[in-house]
């Protein structure tokens, strides 16, 4: 009785429940790639920013363990436009069991020249984008104790909003690729793209760090209006079926085969 009565009183604060505005992060580069899971041996970018590289951005900027990001929409503010990339990267991919035996044995080489391929990138160029998110704190760090003063999210909110507004970050933000570097700032009144209106089908929602691994969430997207919603709850587990492989279709054996 009581987590439902606290439920309709979250959200007759209105916002949807939210005791403040969203902030808003603009953010704008010449390439992104934000790779559809369903394509592995090329990659090939969804039309727009996932919330889960908007998470990633914004963690660059500020992130600190006692809260995280909620991705709540994403305004596309520049057209649609594609570009192909072509590059040389590596055929395989070393799992855990290779980097040890490379640790274990100093003497073993690997030769990248001979494990060079050329791929094709489907990218995105020329975009930009308006991120809204609210930051949630932790219900410990929100309790404090051993002698830290339980946080405020008026606090996050402000060092966020500080360095955005002067162009601060703890790392290079990236869209998709870490050579597709990102530029950001505070929000303008740059339009949306109004004229567009599509179904995305299923799009990466979050990604959940267990003890048992990383476990992958997912929405079923839709642009209104140059806009992306972004639901609070991805879909329930198990409601998308995704191959459990490595991002590469080739990637069965590692470097010496292993």
């Amino acid at each position: 009785m009581g987590s439902t009565t606290a439920g309709a009183r979250r959200l007759a604060r209105g916002n949807d429940g939210w005791a403040f505005p969203d902030l808003v992060v603009e953010t704008w580069g010449e390439l992104a790639c934000f790779t559809r899971p369903e394509l592995k041996s090329e990659r090939v970018s969804y039309p727009l920013m996932t919330p889960s590289a908007a998470d990633g951005l914004l963690q660059a900027v500020f992130w600190k363990p006692e809260f995280r990001y909620v991705i709540r929409r994403i305004e596309v503010l520049s057209p649609v436009r594609w570009a192909r990339v072509r590059r040389n990267e590596v055929a395989s991919v070393p799992n855990a069991s290779t980097v040890a035996a490379f640790q274990k044995d100093r003497r073993r080489r690997y030769d990248v020249e001979a494990d060079r391929d050329q791929r094709g990138t489907t990218a995105l160029r020329d975009i930009r984008y308006r991120i809204h998110a609210q930051i949630a704190v932790s219900a410990k760090a929100r309790a404090g104790g051993n002698g830290f003063p339980p946080a405020s999210e008026e606090k996050y909110r402000e060092q966020l909003r500080r360095r955005v507004e002067r162009g601060a970050c703890f790392s290079q933000p990236f869209f998709g690729c870490r050579e597709f570097t990102a530029s950001f700032g505070p929000a303008t009144d740059r339009p949306c793209q109004t004229g567009w209106n599509d179904e995305l089908g299923v799009m990466l929602h979050s990604i959940a760090y267990t003890p048992q691994g990383e476990r992958y969430r997912w929405f079923r997207a839709s642009v209104n209006e140059g806009v992306l919603i972004v639901p609070e709850e991805p879909l329930p587990d198990g409601a998308v079926a995704v191959a459990a492989t490595s991002w590469r279709a080739d990637a069965g054996s590692g470097p010496d085969g292993e």
